[in-house]
């Protein structure tokens, strides 16, 4: 019997961090498994020679 406590404990304390992994990823925090890996561009989106500079002339 207590390893049918044991076993059912286990289930349910993986089902809970299933839950709060789902709660942190609609809120932004994570990645878990709801949504598809995040596609990465290959380069930089501004030159690191850009962000050196300043304003420019008004």
């Amino acid at each position: 019997m207590q390893l049918l406590f044991a076993f059912g404990y286990v289930i349910a304390l993986l089902v809970a961090t299933d839950r709060l992994m789902l709660w942190l990823e609609a809120r932004g925090h994570l990645n878990w498994r709801r949504t598809g890996r995040k596609v990465i561009p290959a380069g930089p989106g501004v030159g690191l020679d850009v962000l050196g500079e300043g304003p420019g002339p008004t």
